[in-house]
């Protein structure tokens, strides 16, 4: 592993001004012109076999050691999110409301940093590998997906993948067993009534009063729907409708989101939704449409392959405490290539008070310590260069 240290070392600071770069010039999801471009451009000396404008704007680059090998594939995220970046450094975003705020800058200069340590170090290598760079993990549909459909997994046998995470300290590696992340769906429901005068609701057909109760009526199917072991979110975030204090509208829009683990609890709310619907439909003389868009599927990670990362990093220099959390309600398409292949999917702390480094994901004031970078590549490279075939 001293070796793997010093690769590191003679490494970071390349991988700190690649991470810069990113961060100061952000694009958002399915927008990646210009990083994409950069990242090839990071890569295209390794003599690794490298097809662009995968799925989108993906790029997979493959090592290929022999044909007889297994094969692994490691995973980064490049798009970023549209909000503004507050921070007062040197390589804040220079694009306005724009900026890296969940971290896949620091993802991909770890990919292209431990692409660089691998590639060297071929002939130690008892697994082939495929680097994957997928764009638009931040919007719906996501990348992975279409990257998938596009050969991005061809003969991959396992998949492993890390978050930067401002939960955990620098050093920290972080993870989950069984399922880390939930299945993220959204839904719009639009409720058609007969507007009128606020004076003379008789004359109406009301979609305010109607659209309030079917939010209560919505919070009812966790509470009376699912399993009490189990878990399941209903949130309703959107109510929009209405012009005037004195005006009944036409029709309102609520919007929100549903999480959940498990396929049988996914439709168990599905049903009761649709049965809340139609008694309000029945109850208030309205006609509700209801559009739901399955977003990413619940992500589950393989344990044997998870055992694997942690055994790999048994004598680590950087990831000084690995540590079991609970699952997240947050959605990840890292969760399409689970549904693929075996891996797993794991956090790499950055969290430095001390550095003034605590603002959580998606907060304009969002950075990491980048010195958790290190861990990040120890892990990746470590999953590889410790890989048997289990």
């Amino acid at each position: 592993m001293m070796k793997i240290q010093q690769d590191i070392e003679n490494l970071y600071e390349e991988m700190v001004h690649m991470r810069r770069h990113m961060h100061m010039h952000p694009e958002l999801s399915f927008k990646e012109a210009e990083t994409k471009q950069y990242i090839y451009e990071q890569i295209s000396d390794l003599g690794l076999d490298i097809r662009q404008n995968v799925g989108g704007n993906g790029i997979v680059a493959r090592l290929d050691i022999d044909d007889d090998f297994k094969t692994i594939a490691l995973r980064a995220d490049f798009d970023a999110l549209p909000i503004e970046d507050e921070k007062d450094v040197p390589y804040r975003s220079t694009v306005p409301g724009i900026m890296h705020a969940c971290g896949h800058d620091a993802h991909t200069a770890m990919l292209i940093t431990t692409a660089r340590i691998l590639a060297a170090r071929k002939e130690e290598l008892k697994v082939n590998v495929v680097f994957l760079f997928q764009h638009a993990e931040e919007m719906l549909p996501g990348g992975a997906q279409a990257m998938i459909e596009d050969g991005a997994l061809d003969g991959v046998d396992y998949i492993f993948g890390t978050h930067v995470s401002s939960l955990y300290p620098t050093g920290t590696l972080s993870y989950t067993k069984d399922f880390a992340y939930a299945a993220a769906d959204a839904f719009t429901i639009t409720v058609e009534g007969r507007g009128g005068h606020g004076a003379e609701p008789h004359e109406a057909v009301d979609p305010v009063v109607a659209g309030a109760s079917l939010i209560q009526q919505l919070q009812s199917i966790v509470s009376r729907t699912v399993d009490p072991l189990k878990s399941a979110v209903v949130t309703t975030s959107m109510f929009n409708g209405g012009s005037s204090f004195n005006v009944i509208p036409n029709s309102v829009e609520l919007r929100g989101t549903i999480r959940t683990f498990e396929q049988s609890v996914k439709d168990d709310v599905l049903r009761r939704m649709d049965g809340i619907i139609k008694g309000i439909e029945s109850s208030f003389e309205v006609t509700c449409k209801l559009d739901y868009q399955h977003g990413y599927p619940a992500l589950l990670n393989n344990n044997s392959q998870l055992d694997h990362v942690l055994h790999s990093l048994e004598d680590a220099a950087y990831v000084k405490i690995t540590e079991e959390n609970p699952p997240s309600m947050g959605g990840e398409d890292f969760a399409y290539y689970l549904e693929k292949v075996p891996g797993c999917y794991f956090y790499t702390g950055v969290r430095n008070p001390e550095k003034g480094i605590d603002h959580p994901h998606h907060h304009p004031l969002f950075d990491i310590d980048e010195d958790g970078l290190k861990a990040g590549v120890e892990s990746l490279c470590s999953i590889v260069l410790n890989f048997n075939d289990h």
